[in-house]
């Protein structure tokens, strides 16, 4: 009982968080708009936000009006610095969710929307010193080129059956943990041996990402510039979540130890008197 137990949180940690996170279109859309105060990120989109700004004054005037690209880059950084750019963000990333997890998600390349970005008033007023106007929607790829394992609604049975999945095998892992309680004969050594349980998986989860990296990479290498600075700095923050969940199971892991040496110990003392 304790080693499916075992087994069963093992699976329930990840999954718990992944679809809280990631599956889950709000989750996501909460952990881009916290990335999206990293100044990082801050910097990257920036950057992209200058050269977007750039070519379309580029097309309008021909090339043939200079353009300084200073002024236009600090009107882009005071906009991803103000408070205005984490909910744009976010937004931008619910699209690029659909595409991936929803059957109705937009058509077409796996892309963001950056046009409402490039209509903030501090970016607006360059442009309009140009005659510029942004167009109804402006994509920018999120890739290279899209492998061909990964397409539209590729995951949108994840979307679907995760809530449920996740929800089942966490309260499968309590129900196996009083069960193994119930059958054991010193509830202080069951205490303890689940605590350990805790400790363990928080241990492979640390472990897991560290070897998981190297994956991450191999994704992130399908895309180039400053889509890539954009999306390390999320990989990042999602990481970072992730070894959150995992301390406080270690915390919750060393909690349970404690707790059962206590019972044994008052167990012990009550057979004694």
């Amino acid at each position: 009982m304790w080693l499916v137990t075992t087994v069963a949180l093992a699976v329930a940690i990840p999954a718990s968080w992944l679809q809280l996170n990631i599956v889950n279109e709000g989750g996501y859309a909460a952990l881009a708009q916290q990335a999206a105060g990293d100044p990082a990120l801050q910097s990257a989109a920036a950057d992209e936000l200058t050269n977007r700004a750039m070519a379309l004054i580029a097309a309008h005037s021909g090339g043939g009006q200079p353009v300084d690209s200073a002024e236009v880059h600090d009107a882009a950084v005071a906009f991803t610095a103000g408070p205005a750019f984490p909910p744009m963000f976010a937004d931008a990333n619910r699209a690029a969710h659909r595409w991936l997890f929803t059957a109705d998600g937009s058509g077409g390349s796996w892309v963001i929307d950056v046009a409402p970005m490039l209509k903030d008033a501090s970016i607006q007023r360059i442009l309009n010193s140009h005659n510029v106007k942004v167009p109804a929607t402006l994509s920018v790829p999120l890739t290279a080129s899209v492998p061909q394992s990964l397409h539209q609604t590729q995951l949108s049975r994840l979307a679907k059956w995760g809530p449920w999945v996740s929800i089942g095998v966490a309260a499968l892992s309590g129900l196996l943990a009083l069960l193994t309680l119930a059958a054991a004969r010193r509830r202080g050594r069951a205490l303890t041996s689940l605590g350990v349980s805790a400790l363990l998986v928080g241990a492979a989860g640390w472990a897991g990402i560290e070897i998981g990296d190297g994956y991450i990479n191999g994704a992130l290498n399908t895309t180039t510039g400053d889509i890539r600075r954009i999306a390390e700095v999320m990989v990042g923050h999602a990481e970072a979540s992730m070894r959150h969940w995992l301390d406080l199971t270690l915390m919750a892991g060393a909690g349970l130890v404690g707790f059962g040496v206590l019972v044994a110990i008052l167990g012990g003392l009550r057979k004694k008197s």
